[in-house]
């Protein structure tokens, strides 16, 4: 991949978003605009598969299409509005078959769904246009429509109808018609609900088209609509055959919105530098991470997922065929939302991931909450940044929950440790789990610190790595990661201190890929040579300090004060006393001389 390219389109979508979401606020921006984007590259990845299976088809009705643009009075143009017509008949053949459906029938329900296929039919005839090659073939080969849906959905594990394509939409927006409000109402429903095999309800719920932070009326909303997507059409428009581009464009996004959302953008966004840690860590042999990345991963998940950046992180170590079953969960709707998404625009199959939009901590989810030990899910790399120091109301009978009841429960002033534990569970015997968390959680007392110790003694803990300050969008603080492992063969604990180590930037400090080298090479291979920064800590060690991991007890990179030698110090002062003794007695013998009084 091109990194100038990559830099390049997101520059430009992040300048058209600053250009035209005026006074609305920026996370409602957000969702309108990282939506076009999906479909953008839902459209342009459905239209390429087209091509393919369609062949000489698809050409001669993309030649159709070229010749009918270049010449409104070209025979091609005319035989365009012919297909037209012929559509339109269609739709109205259909309408009459479903007027006299709706007159034999005694049931009132099945009269207002006919209604609504009607009207819905109507609105079709009066947007009848073939903007797309893929619109043309559609009109040309009515009987054929089916087979072809089905042999494209075996191949992209999705369809979307000629008039939902970004194709079809952008020339809406660019003609100013004023059927584009209710064409991409219509299409996001269709996406939702009938585009993919698995469920995809819902995913652009909080996507809200009749909102009057887009206009006072339909008139003005629509208006609105087609200034956004005509500029995003414009600015996409150099980047037509870069479709692989689009996924880290719309991380890319997703980061300059978390900028400017201050504290909330921790709800739904790690900051790159950060993922790539954990998911660096995680790809590692977990018996012997010397030897490099694991041959394969049985089990990929994140229980705090936001918008997924984690997940695509580490699948981006690894090939397809390394990673089994890829598992995200999200309390937040939007942010759910926007996981989903921005899984299918890397280029996941959505039979490849299963993100759940639930609460973790309550374990909602029947995947996770299997209570028999045989069918409970492993798996080998566990990734989080949940919410840090998060308030809860733990039940009394989570103390006898499958997740905690053999370390307590955390406390209600910091769920820190309910995150860990719950990840934690779900870890495989040879997995390896990375989790972000406050520095509270390594020397804090009372039930954090009977679970802390818990798993010190079971051999869980297996390295703690600090960051520096001000890495987040969300908080200022230092934060730390913390490395377990059910296989862990040394007995000691891994102390990196990187706080120390970044580049100061003008909001946020910034680790750069040096930076990042070195807390990786440490942890694979374990060093130590460097105390300042890094430290193997006997358990012994820690048991003696009451299992306090705080990082500085172990691995201080404050400067020694330098070491006195006394014995040395005393022989010099002698020495300066007996020159002081001689000086005196010198400038004495020239006093009497002059017969004036000695120095005393």
């Amino acid at each position: 991949m091109n990194d100038a390219r990559q830099k390049q389109l997101g520059d430009t979508l992040w300048k058209i978003a600053d250009k035209l979401r005026g006074a609305m606020n920026a996370d409602d921006f957000r969702d309108y605009m990282l939506s076009f984007i999906f479909l953008r590259y839902l459209s342009d990845n459905y239209e390429n598969g087209a091509k393919k299976d369609l062949g000489t088809e698809y050409l001669e009705a993309e030649a159709l299409l070229e010749k009918s643009v270049a010449d409104d009075a070209s025979d091609e143009r005319k035989a365009i509005e012919q297909l037209e017509a012929t559509l339109k008949n269609q739709f109205k053949a259909v309408i009459q078959t479903l007027e006299q459906k709706k007159k034999d029938s005694n049931s009132e329900l099945e009269q207002k769904a006919t209604d609504e296929s009607i009207a819905l039919l109507k609105k079709k005839i009066d947007s009848a246009k073939l903007l797309n090659p893929l619109s043309i073939w559609y009109a040309q080969n009515h009987d054929a429509i089916v087979e072809f849906e089905k042999q494209i959905r075996r191949k992209l594990h999705y369809v979307v109808k000629p008039e939902f394509l970004w194709s079809n939409i952008y020339e809406l927006a660019r003609t100013q018609n004023s059927q584009l409000l209710e064409t991409l109402q219509s299409g996001f429903r269709f996406i939702e609900n009938e585009s993919f095999n698995s469920a995809f309800k819902g995913l652009f719920s909080e996507v809200n088209l009749d909102s009057e932070k887009l206009g006072k009326n339909y008139e003005a909303r629509n208006l609105m609509l087609c200034s956004v997507i005509t500029e995003i059409g414009k600015g996409l428009s150099e980047f037509c055959d870069e479709t692989d581009l689009l996924g880290n464009a719309y991380e890319y996004l997703i980061g300059q919105f978390a900028a400017g959302s201050g504290k909330k953008a921790g709800e739904f966004y790690t900051p790159q530098q950060v993922s790539k840690i954990l998911s660096r860590i995680v790809v590692l042999d977990s018996h012997n991470p010397t030897s490099g990345k694991r041959d394969h991963i049985n089990n990929l998940l994140d229980f705090t997922c936001g918008s997924g950046s984690l997940l695509i992180k580490v699948r981006d170590h690894l090939l397809p065929e390394q990673i089994g079953q890829i598992y995200g969960q999200e309390k937040n709707i939007t942010t759910y939302n926007l996981a989903r998404m921005n899984m299918l625009l890397h280029g996941f199959k959505d039979s490849e991931f299963k993100i759940f939009h639930g609460d973790t901590l309550s374990n909602d989810w029947d995947i996770l909450n299997e209570m028999n030990p045989a069918k409970k899910l492993e798996c080998d790399a566990v990734v989080a940044n949940p919410p840090f120091s998060y308030r809860w109301e733990p039940s009394q009978e989570l103390s006898e929950d499958f997740r905690f009841k053999n370390y307590g429960v955390a406390p209600k002033s910091a769920a820190d440790f309910a995150f860990l534990l719950h990840g934690f569970h779900y870890l495989s015997d040879n997995g390896t789990m990375a989790i972000i968390l406050p520095h509270g959680v390594l020397f804090r007392g009372g039930a954090e610190e009977k679970i802390r110790t818990k798993l010190l003694k079971d051999d869980n803990i297996d390295a703690i790595i600090g960051l520096p300050a001000n890495l987040f969008f969300s908080t200022s603080i230092p934060v730390c990661i913390l490395i377990l492992k059910k296989c862990k063969k040394p007995d000691d604990v891994l102390f990196i201190n990187a706080s120390e180590h970044f580049e100061k930037g003008k909001r946020q400090n910034v680790l750069l890929p040096g930076h990042i080298d070195k807390i990786i090479d440490t942890y694979q291979h374990r060093k130590d040579d460097d105390r300042k920064y890094s430290r193997r800590v006997s358990m012994e060690e820690i048991e003696k300090n009451g299992y306090n991991l705080n990082i500085s007890r172990y691995v201080s990179t404050a400067t020694e004060e330098e070491v006195i030698d006394l014995l040395k110090v005393n022989v010099e002062l002698s020495k300066i006393e007996s020159e002081i003794v001689e000086a005196k007695a010198k400038h004495n013998t020239f006093l009497r001389e002059l017969g004036l009084p000695e120095l005393p």
